[in-house]
């Protein structure tokens, strides 16, 4: 049962599902600082920094039920029971989440089995790591010359099958965002460029965005695969395909790690190499 309040200091056995922004303590919201500081239990994902957790009360309980490698510290029932239990004991509890809650954090999944339960909850927005990840390197996610729409797309479905309507993403005049398929980058690639994609089109990997150890690789299509391998990124990184990425190059100011992969070699192979 979700409520409106603007006294939420106050309330109690509740669950406030909370977006802690796309990594930098800086982009939380002033609600969600506010909550942090004031939950009685704090449970949290892998995406949620030291920093951000830190913001807690010290007598805070702080439980971590993230995922990593593909091991699950709690499975997703379990989180959602975990909830329930905490705010029927009348505890006021932050279920914090990277990036916004209801944008691939599972939000909606556990905003249903605690309204199930009958246990009071509210929403709070965060900063989306798509917005975060592209304001961070320069790539504006839409722009009158290159994209009128942007859609924000999962990398990686419950049954492992990617099943999207690849013909209508590959089509011109957009910004096409991936959450957590880095590990599909081959298959995304591959699909788009097979439905009708030019296989140059501009494609950017961004590796914990918008924190210190925020890292950037552009390329296209045809070569961003490889040129992920080289440099070897990893999760969590998000994928921003379409020609808005070129606009980096003068819009940003974050290093691109593609310069990096190819010196050392002569000018000439180092103009083969970019073209690829």
């Amino acid at each position: 049962m979700p409520f409106n309040t603007q006294d939420t200091a106050s309330a109690t056995g509740t669950v406030f599902l909370v977006g802690a922004g796309p990594g930098d303590p800086d982009l939380l919201t002033v609600k969600a600082l506010k909550l942090i500081q004031q939950a009685d239990c704090l449970v949290y994902d892998r995406l949620v920094s030291d920093e951000i957790v830190a913001l807690a009360d010290p007598a805070a309980e702080k439980i971590f039920v993230g995922k990593k490698d593909g091991y699950h510290s709690l499975p997703q029932n379990q989180i959602n029971q975990l909830l329930i239990d905490l705010a029927s004991s009348g505890k006021k509890v932050v279920r914090l989440k990277g990036g916004d809650p209801y944008i691939f954090g599972r939000g909606g999944e556990e905003a249903e089995q605690i309204s199930a339960a009958g246990i009071r909850f509210q929403v709070i927005p965060g900063i989306t790591a798509a917005a975060g990840c592209s304001a961070a390197t320069g790539i504006p996610l839409t722009h009158r010359d290159h994209a009128q729409s942007v859609k924000f797309i999962t990398g990686h479905l419950k049954q492992g099958d990617l099943k999207h309507d690849w013909h209508i993403l590959a089509q011109p005049g957009q910004t096409l965002v991936f959450y957590m398929g880095l590990n599909s980058l081959g298959t995304i690639s591959a699909k788009l460029i097979e439905h009708g994609c030019p296989p140059d089109m501009p494609a950017a990997l961004v590796q914990n965005g918008t924190t210190v150890n925020q890292r950037l690789l552009t390329g296209t299509l045809s070569n961003i695969e490889l040129r992920c391998k080289q440099a070897e990124f990893a999760s969590p990184s998000l994928i921003i395909i379409g020609s808005v990425v070129s606009l980096a190059q003068t819009l940003g100011s974050w290093p691109d790690e593609a310069e990096t992969l190819i010196q050392g070699f002569s000018e000439e192979f180092q103009q083969v190499l970019r073209a690829v």
